[in-house]
């Protein structure tokens, strides 16, 4: 079910009114039954993969919780990162590994035989199995209790608002939500609403209406050259972010209504000063979970400093594998591990730099340089993210600037759409960014709480209004969807 289909109209508010009518003790069992039903909108079968890895994984840590030999305790861990990394090859990687081999066996003119699994990946695999993982690396190193309700612990693996595509939560901060009792609030819900409402401006107004323009391009990039592969790529740098964390606001603001508060997931990434910094801000849940599971257990930076920067490559090599079965991913995160570590070791010629050019006394312009130098070194690591094969994302790179000032032509700048609608998007994004930037002060929802009432309702009705009138026809699904 998505978030911005009629369905889901009904059925937030559906489960809202029952979870709130509904004794305590029986909500959990309504969320559990609602999750359950969320993801057995998209393929019935796998909601027994996602059962099945919560069994398991419940199962283990209650061993672990009930042994206190060491070798014992990690045996059961040994077996849940087995079990669920096991998963994750087989329907994610699979079909990677075995064309990868394929090529290189191609290579040496070698036969390889082997065929491809025609399987679909499970929606949100990726987003659960973490949750599992982290649940029972915390429950071996006795940072948590192992939750002794499996169903409790199965509604922290399916809570429905983000059980496919984050935020990755922690049991730590999410079971004991889901175990109190939580009371009907006009403001929280109230707010919940005006958090989805904006997820969805980013998502059917801002993100859907790039995906056509951003498509015409990368589906046939070779058709073209300069301009328009630079500004399809730009627009795709504000589609991902619009439509992953359009999907987080619409999460957080679901949960909240309920009384459930999941993690930010973004806070103004385009505004970063540096990578470091951008990885502070974007998919904030998925970079705290490879911070806590891979960075810190290899070393951290408390190493030497090659000990240092071999953490970051891995950290983010593996980021990028996480994101994708293809080596365009893998590329990708290699590009951020490679920035970070350069950020590292220019960090002194840097700060030198800045202050010879006397930055210092600048410091406006100093961090509009630094953002946007930020900004260009994420959005050409898109490249390789979006493109269909390596082979086109090297087309593009190398024909970026290519004939520029012959394709500056307005035709070929709207990239197949018509003036009205490439404009719109355009106004969209403007007034997306103008919000960021109000909301470097507080949170823009309590600062139109403290307006006068015609002034509040009006900015809401013209966002609904917005999202009624300029939505995309066509629906998309949610990007982060296929990790």
């Amino acid at each position: 079910m998505l978030f911005n289909s009629f369905e889901f109209l009904i059925f937030l508010p559906l489960v809202s009114i029952a979870f709130f009518i509904l004794p305590h003790r029986f909500r959990w069992i309504l969320l559990l039954i609602a999750s359950y039903y969320f993801y057995m909108y998209w393929e019935p079968v796998y909601a027994l993969l996602l059962a099945g890895s919560t069994f398991l994984s419940y199962y283990c840590s209650y061993r672990m919780s009930q042994s206190e030999s060491h070798r014992r305790r990690l045996a059961y861990l040994y077996l849940s990162i087995l079990a669920s990394l096991s998963i994750l090859f087989v329907f994610k990687y699979l079909n990677f590994a075995n064309e990868s081999l394929k090529t290189l066996f191609e290579a040496f003119n070698m036969g390889y035989a082997l065929p491809a699994l025609h399987i679909i990946l499970p929606v949100g695999v990726s987003f659960y199995l973490f949750q599992n993982l982290s649940y029972n690396i915390d429950v071996y190193n006795k940072k948590i209790e192992a939750e002794k309700h499996l169903g409790i612990y199965a509604l922290y693996i399916s809570f429905f608002p983000q059980l496919v595509a984050g935020p990755i939560e922690r049991a730590g901060n999410i079971i004991p939500q889901l175990k109190e009792k939580h009371y009907f609030d006009y403001k929280r819900v109230t707010d919940g609403i005006k958090l989805i409402v904006w997820g969805l401006f980013k998502k059917v107004i801002v993100a859907d209406r790039i995906a056509a323009m951003v498509n015409e391009v990368y589906s046939n990039p070779t058709g073209y050259e300069g301009a328009p592969l630079i500004l399809a790529t730009v627009l795709f740098s504000f589609q991902i972010y619009c439509d992953f964390s359009g999907y987080s606001d619409i999460a957080i603001g679901s949960a909240q209504i309920m009384g459930i508060n999941l993690m930010d997931n973004f806070r103004r990434p385009y505004f970063s000063k540096s990578i470091s910094e951008f990885w502070q801000r974007w998919h904030i849940s998925l970079s705290s979970w490879l911070k806590d599971y891979i960075y810190i257990p290899l070393g951290g930076n408390r190493v030497v400093k090659w000990r240092w920067y071999y953490n970051l490559f891995i950290t983010f090599f593996i980021s990028g594998l996480w994101h994708g079965a293809a080596w365009t991913f893998v590329i990708w995160g290699v590009l951020h591990g490679t920035y970070m570590i350069a950020g590292a070791i220019t960090a002194d010629t840097r700060a030198r730099l800045a202050h010879a050019l006397r930055l210092h006394k600048a410091p406006f312009i100093h961090k509009l340089i630094q953002v946007g130098v930020t900004f260009g070194l994420i959005t050409f690591a898109w490249i390789f993210f979006r493109s269909n094969s390596i082979t086109d994302a090297w087309y593009i790179v190398t024909h970026l600037f290519t004939n520029f000032a012959t394709t500056l032509s307005t035709p070929l700048l709207y990239l197949g759409q018509n003036g009205y609608y490439f404009w719109i998007t355009i106004l969209a994004i403007i007034l997306m960014e103008s919000v960021h930037l109000i909301q470097r002060h507080g949170s823009i929802r309590h600062m139109l709480s403290k307006q006068p009432l015609a002034l509040r309702w009006g900015v809401y009705f013209s966002l609904i209004f917005s999202i009624v009138l300029f939505s995309y026809t066509e629906q998309y699904e949610f990007i982060y969807f296929q990790f």
